[in-house]
């Protein structure tokens, strides 16, 4: 089992608040601004598409404690979606008639009710995602979580940083790439990634202050070596981009790279990858119900504009996605190179 280290909130470390990591960004000098970036674009002010994914966050609570979190999880977090949010968040999906539920954490499964989130969610028809950390689904309470995913026909997203040991463990653990095989194959097992109609994503962060490699070619590489030397099946591969932010902003800031990294982000701004970043067809609701643009805007506690109700319990769909979105400097993140999303890259 990997080594238990402290969340940043644990720590009483000052990047532990939200407002605290937005200032640090903002302070930080780069070739352009975020919003420069989108006029260049043609695409200032950035405004949603159409809301397809409702996104909820269901708690900080998480069995690892990984070096790049931008949520800043951990099992000494203490967060977790009141019964009051969830029965709102389901009201709105049903209301809004919004075709995804994408339910994601911490580690999702330790919400004591996250058993009846999925099934919930499902019988209202809406397409339930999972995003996994592939460990969560060993601890003894959480092990029937597989069989009721592949039951509702649940996507699962799970995290892996590399398809080797060294790079997965330097990011997430001593001894979490073997466990997470462990979760993998257990999701093979049950048909997930085996041309079943059951899809199983993996997820990858770079290790280190550089950007994804080709999403395609990585793909490739992955299913390759996965299936030689351990027999794992899965569908896609998404790159994720490390966002300067929480814990990756303190790795980057205990190192003196923060402006470094913000520059070759800025550097990268691909203007077909901000045309389609994630904020403009997803709404993101946190554990106590506030909404945001993104995950990334919810962990820098920067809710959606004040022009709209900022509260699932109030939440208006036609305002919502009428809306101008939150931007600042982490944007860069999400539109370097060929983009990143909760689904990868986006050009």
């Amino acid at each position: 089992m990997a080594r238990v280290i402290p969340t940043l909130q644990k720590q009483g470390a000052p990047l532990a608040d939200g407002a605290a990591q937005r200032a640090r960004l903002a302070d930080t000098p780069v070739p352009r601004s975020f919003a420069d970036a989108l006029r260049s674009a043609g695409l200032y002010p950035l405004r949603p598409t159409q809301i397809e994914i409702l996104q909820i966050n269901v708690g900080k609570r998480c069995n690892q404690t990984c070096r790049h979190c931008h949520v800043d999880a951990g099992p000494d977090r203490t967060e977790v979606m009141p019964r009051a949010v969830i029965e709102a968040c389901l009201r709105f999906l049903q209301r809004a008639g919004i075709p995804t539920l994408d339910i994601t954490g911490g580690a999702p499964e330790l919400h004591p009710d996250f058993r009846e989130i999925v099934t919930r969610g499902a019988a209202l028809g809406a397409h339930v995602m999972h995003r996994c950390n592939l460990t969560a689904i060993l601890l003894p309470n959480y092990a029937d979580i597989p069989e009721l995913l592949a039951a509702e026909r649940v996507e699962i997203v799970a995290s892996l940083p590399y398809y080797q040991a060294r790079e997965t463990d330097a990011q997430r653990g001593e001894g979490v790439f073997e466990e997470s095989l462990v979760g993998l194959g257990r999701l093979n097992a049950l048909g997930y990634g085996r041309t079943t109609g059951l899809v199983l994503n993996l997820v990858t962060n770079p290790v280190g202050t550089f950007l994804p490699g080709s999403q395609a070619a990585l793909e490739r590489d992955w299913k390759r070596e996965l299936k030689r030397r351990y027999d794992i099946d899965f569908d896609h591969l998404y790159t994720i981009t490390n966002m300067p932010i929480s814990r990756f902003l303190a790795f980057l800031e205990a190192r003196g790279r923060t402006a470094d990294y913000l520059s070759m982000l800025a550097n990268a701004f691909n203007p077909a990858a901000a045309a389609g970043v994630m904020c403009r067809n997803i709404l993101s609701v946190g554990w106590d119900g506030t909404l945001y643009d993104c995950d990334f805007n919810q962990m820098l506690e920067l809710p959606v504009s004040a022009t709209v109700p900022r509260s699932i319990f109030d939440a208006d769909l036609a305002a919502l996605e009428a809306r101008e979105i939150e931007t600042g400097p982490h944007c860069f993140g999400c539109t370097a190179g060929a983009g990143s999303s909760c689904g990868g890259a986006v050009a």
